[in-house]
Formats: structure tokens, sequence, C-alpha cells
């Protein structure tokens, strides 16, 4: 038997949601049903709220959550390994909702020492894989170019591996936030020569063995290029979906640089980082509490959405509960 009906966050038309009574999903085999407590809202899911031409309108029910995390609520055939009221996160698709079906192999069990803690597999474990993937080491100087959500994790992960970090963002009260996190040294992302001059004399002009770009705009890349060391490593992070971009690749060819894109479409890989999130949150080598500056209930998904867009002075992340 069905869970029922259920209520889901719709987004009806660009810069329009609301909540509607909906029949929750069954699981099918290989599946289980998650009973959502919450789920973050994303950047990415930020050109489906403002109207790009190329999305449909209304959403399906709970879409596009992605970073939602609960209990589970009932199990599909085939299923070995989860049981109904194990609390896990997930890496879902509709996750607005106060249901979402997940595949097993993408469930994450949490453990008791993360009990009532929100934990966002999803974006967390994005982290992960971008800082496994900088092979950030003890000794290098690390510049995080956008101290968001994203980025004033990768602060915390590149300070517990021993890096020096320089942080950038435009946005004075995030710097705050990269200080919490550990950052070394916070400059604004104001003026392009005047901030690799500062890079530069704090660095005995060498520059950063490491820089990570995490905004997802062009004059950022282009200026977390200029920061690179020489056979540096410039990782893009930023989720970069608004059309082309020009690069000085004669720079990134003088200097040698190693160039990561350190994004990931293997749902799998998703997971392994989402494993390595909830293993960091326990031992106390990430902590995203600090971050999670907003939380409003489902019936306010626009109003979180609109948060996300617009970055208000104390903003970070927004959350999204059910329960």
């Amino acid at each position: 038997m069905g869970v029922g009906p259920m209520h889901a966050g719709v987004i009806s038309a660009p810069g329009q949601a609301a909540v509607h009574s909906v029949e929750a999903p069954e699981p099918g085999r290989g599946q289980v049903l998650v009973r959502l407590e919450g789920s973050g809202v994303c950047a990415s899911s930020l050109p489906l709220w403002e109207g790009r031409e190329w999305f449909n309108y209304p959403q399906p029910a709970g879409a596009p959550g992605h970073e939602g995390w609960g209990r589970v609520a009932a199990i599909g055939e085939g299923v070995a390994g989860l049981n109904e009221g194990d609390r896990v996160a997930a890496l879902t698709y509709r996750a607005h909702a106060e249901y979402d079906i997940a595949e097993a192999t993408a469930v994450i069990r949490l453990p008791e020492a993360l009990a009532n803690k929100p934990v966002l597999g999803e974006p967390l474990g994005c982290a992960t894989n971008i800082f496994q993937r900088s092979e950030i080491r003890a000794g290098q100087t690390v510049a995080i170019v956008g101290i968001g959500f994203l980025g004033a994790l990768l602060t915390q992960l590149a300070k517990h591996a021993g890096a020096r970090v320089i942080a950038l963002s435009r946005r004075p009260f995030s710097l705050e936030f990269a200080r919490q996190a550990g950052a070394d040294e916070t400059l604004l992302l104001d003026d392009h020569w005047k901030i690799i001059e500062k890079v530069k004399a704090l660095t005995d002009g060498r520059f950063c063995e490491r820089v990570i770009e995490c905004t997802g705009l062009e004059w950022p890349l282009n200026l977390a290029g200029e920061l690179c060391a020489e056979r540096g490593r410039l990782v893009i992070a930023g989720y970069h979906q608004d059309g082309l971009r020009q690069v000085n690749v004669q720079l990134w060819n003088w200097r040698g640089l190693d160039v990561i894109n350190a994004h990931e479409r293997d749902p799998q890989a998703y997971v392994a980082g989402m494993k390595r999130a909830v293993e960091w949150m326990t031992q106390g080598i990430m902590d995203p509490a600090p971050l999670y500056t907003h939380q409003l209930p489902l019936d306010r998904l626009g109003e979180a959405l609109e948060l996300t867009r617009t970055r208000p002075d104390g903003f970070m992340k927004a959350l999204v509960l059910t329960s």
C-alpha cells in the first residue's frame, strides 16, 4: 500500500513556486522511498528559476531538488542492506517534497554521530570530489576564488591538509566565513591587476600551486589562471552554464598548468563523494553547519530560491525543511 498524498514544491513558471498535494511515489525494484526531512537549494537551479528558454513549466513535483536527506520509508524488491527507519542522505532529483524515490545504490546510511544534523549528500560529496581532484598537499599555497558554500568547505579541507589558503570573494561578509574556516589571507574580488599584485606579494612572486575557481563566471576564471604558479593546477569547480568562455590559453601554455574540470557525471562518483563527506563530517574534518544560514519551510521554496539568486549579506546556503 502506498503512502498516499504528499506535499511537494512545484515551480509552475519562472519565479513562481507553490506547494501542491500530489500522490507520493512508490519504490520499484532496487529503489527506496525516502521520507525527507529537508533539502538544500542549489545555485544550479537558478537558470530554471529565472526561466531559460529550454525549460518547460510546470516542472515535475519536487524538481529540481537534489540535496535531500531523511529516513527510509519503504523498500522496493531486491534491496539489501537498508531498513525502514534508517536515516540517510540520498542522491535524488525531486527532493523539494515530503517524499522522493532513490536508487538503493545512491543512498548513504548516516551514523548516529550525525543524528539530527542536516546532511546534504550531493553538495557535500561535490566538495570532497573537488578536493580529491585538486591534490592539495601540506605546505602548498591554495587560492580559492569565490567563497560561497562550496568555497568555504574547500577552505576547511585545504587547511586540514596543511595548506596555506588565500580566499577571494566579492562579498566582504563571506570573507569572514572564510576566516572562520581557516583562511590565512582574504582578498576582495574587485580589481583584477591589484589582486594579481597582492597575491604575487603574498607568495614572494611564486603565486599558488593550486587555484580553485568556484564562481562559474568568466572574469574570476581568467583571474584564477593568473594566480597559478608555473606547473600549478587550476581547478574549475564553478558551474559554467550560461554560454561560452574566453580564456587565456597562452598563459596556461606558458606556465604549463594542469587544468582540471572537477565536475562529475557518473552517479557513483557522486555517491563515493557522499560517503567520504559523511566520514569527514563524523571525524570533524568538515563542518558545514555554520554555512546553513537560512532554513525555511517547504511552502517558502520560492523565497529560498530567490535568496539563492540575490545572495544578500549574511547568506551562504538555504535549506528547505519538510519536517
